[in-house]
This record gives C-alpha cells, structure tokens and sequence, in this order.
C-alpha cells in the first residue's frame, strides 16, 4: 500500500531546511562545483543546483543551464552517501613511545556529528543498505561506520531524469524510492510531495504550509516515475550470476582489458565497493605513529599482493575480479548482486568501458 503524501510549495522548500539545521544537524546536500553536481555544506536553497540538467555517457559527464524550473531535475554526480559512512580516509588508532621504551595504543574517537544528506537517490539508499549489511550486519561489526550512521538523517528526491547511463530501474533501486529514508520528496511543476517515514521525519514538517495531495499532483508523480522508468540501459533478462561464473576464461575479458586503465575509477565513483587498505603513518622523530585505513581498489597492484606475489598481476583478470564480483559472488555474500544501476562507473570511466556492454560480451548475447 502506497503512503499518503502531502504537497507544499516550492518557496517553503528553505523551510524544510531550516527545521533541519535548527534540530542541529550539518546538512550535506547537492551543488554545482568545478562542472559537476557534488555534496557539501548545505544551509540555503540558493546553493542547490537549479535550473541545471546533466548529460552522461560513456566516459563523458557534463552539466547545462535548463529552463526546467526545477531544483533536481538531474541523475546523479560522482558521489553518493558513501563517503559519508565510509570516509575515504580515516585514523583508526595511534601508537606512541614512551621515554622508557614502552608502547602504549589508543583508539581513536569516533566522529558523530548528526549529519543529514538533502536530496539523496534512490540508487545511493540501496547502496548504502548493501554497505549497512556489510559494516554492521556480519560478526563483527565496524563502530565508525555505526556511529555516523546512527546520525545519518535521510531526505531523499526522487528521480525524475535519469541519465543516459542510468539502469537502476533493471536492477530494482529506483528511480523512485521503496523504503529506507526519514523523508520522501518528488518535485513537481510547482512544489513538492512528501511523506515522512520516521518520527524524526515527522518532526520535520512542522510549520510547513502542508496541502493534501490531488489527484492531479497524484497523477503528475505517477507520470514522472513512468518516464523515468524507461531507461536506455538494461541488464540482460538472464542468470547473470552462473553466467559469468562459467565465463571465467573468456577471451573478452582480455578484449576489454586493452581498454582499461586499471585506475579505479569505477570503483571510486561505485557507491557499494568497500575494498580498503592500512597504511601506518609514523612521524618524523619515530616516536610515535598513526594506523589509518582508507579506500583500496581491487583494480590496484597491490590489493591482491601476498607474499611477494601479485596474484592478480595482469589488467584482465582484475576487471574479471570486479565485474564476477559485482555481479556474480556478491550474491552469496548478501544475498543479491553488488550494483544499484547508479552508472557512475560508466560515466567516470576515462576510456568510456560499459559495464553493461561487458555483462553482454562476456556472456556472448545482443541487445535486441
């Protein structure tokens, strides 16, 4: 059963803002900067990317002034709520030495500050859901991840222009969201609906000029996730998962291999991969020193290095890691496959390799 929406204009869209700073959150929302829509401090609508539309493809990421009239009539940006569970970089704990020779260890803190992320996607919840299974649903779970995601207030938009990249709709995370944030938005003509799934989300909409929904603005929503629905891009109608297990030495890996950078790229931009390293950072008098952890790409040297051997030492058979991975043995792992159909990796990818186009290739089949 559908939840009941309600619908408020366009000019109380900086209320909605308000409310959520004044509950002390730091809210991180999307912005234009340096050609793209990243997220950072937010505190006013006037920094929110309107008027703007982006156009992606196969290595290429670009953003153009619309007569839209809208705040997020665009696909995504190469970030996603990842970084801000998973930091990038982050000091687990530090040693020092003492004057006597000992040793000691300390932890470090963890950082909780509250922290809401303003007009998250559809594609990037689903993520973040894969990456709660892994930090918090296995034996052991990761409290730096915990604490910011017990902080984590979630204002979701949905998707109205996917790009051209885009397949969330093949893989079941979007464009619009199921379930998982304190506020659901859809941007009309000339307002929004929302509903709040939560008590703090419900706690957010006082003093907001709230109308019930008509159904015109029913029809309107229903009309936008119709259309964004029909996406140029589709995974095959197929068993992906045994497919590409049985494909292990198929000559187009090495096809596709002559192309690939091994930058990582892709799994930087990837809102599920969490492959990470540590790195002890000791300073200069060696008197003490730092262990941090920070992300790693499956695609670099050394992530398969054991023992003075690379195990993965040619380009393709880290592409077949990834991709068997992402789509095949994450499976196992969670229950279902690694990728939410974001299409960052394909739009950020130097060269312009399709992962999709590869899933095709390496199980032998055309697009009809």
């Amino acid at each position: 059963m559908k939840p009941e929406y309600e619908f408020f204009q366009t000019d109380q869209l900086q209320h909605l803002l308000d409310n959520i700073l004044n509950e002390g959150y730091c809210c991180i929302g999307p912005q234009v900067r340096d050609g793209a829509i990243i997220y950072d401090t937010l505190t006013s609508v006037e920094q929110l990317p309107y008027n703007m539309s982006d156009t992606q493809a196969p290595g290429s990421y670009s953003l153009e002034k619309t007569k839209s009239k809208k705040y997020f009539d665009w696909a995504n940006g190469p970030q996603a709520i990842k970084p801000l569970l998973f930091a990038p970089v982050e000091k687990l704990w530090q040693s020092t030495q003492a004057a006597d020779g000992s040793i000691s260890f300390k932890t470090s803190e963890v950082d909780i500050t509250p922290t809401a992320i303003f007009a998250a996607r559809a594609c990037d919840i689903a993520a973040m859901k894969i990456q709660d299974q892994h930090f918090l649903q296995q034996q052991f779970v990761d409290p730096y991840y915990r604490a910011r995601r017990d902080n984590l207030l979630i204002i979701a938009v949905n998707c109205s222009s996917p790009a051209d990249t885009c397949f969330c709709h093949s893989t079941g995370d979007g464009p619009f969201i199921n379930n998982g944030a304190d506020i659901e938005l859809t941007e009309l003509e000339f307002g929004f609906l929302i509903h709040a799934e939560t008590d703090q989300g419900k706690k957010l909409l006082q003093g907001l000029e709230l109308q019930h929904q008509t159904d015109a603005q029913r029809a309107e929503s229903n009309s936008i996730q119709q259309n964004a629905s029909k996406q140029k891009r589709q995974l095959p109608a197929l068993d992906i998962q045994t497919g590409l297990l049985n494909e292990l030495k198929n000559d187009n890996w090495h096809t596709i291999a002559a192309r690939c950078l091994s930058c990582g790229n892709c799994t930087a931009v990837c809102p599920t991969c969490f492959c990470h390293r540590e790195n002890e950072l000791p300073s200069l008098d060696a008197k003490s020193s730092e262990h941090t952890r920070e992300w790693d790409s499956c695609f670099s040297q050394g992530h398969s290095y054991i023992h003075s051997i690379t195990i993965r030492s040619e380009t393709s058979q880290r592409y077949r890691q990834w991709l068997t991975h992402k789509f095949a043995s994450w499976h196992e792992q969670y229950g279902r496959s690694g990728c939410v159909g974001c299409g960052r990796c394909i739009s950020w990818c130097p060269v312009g390799i399709d992962v999709i186009e590869s899933v095709y290739a390496i199980l032998e089949r055309r697009r009809d």
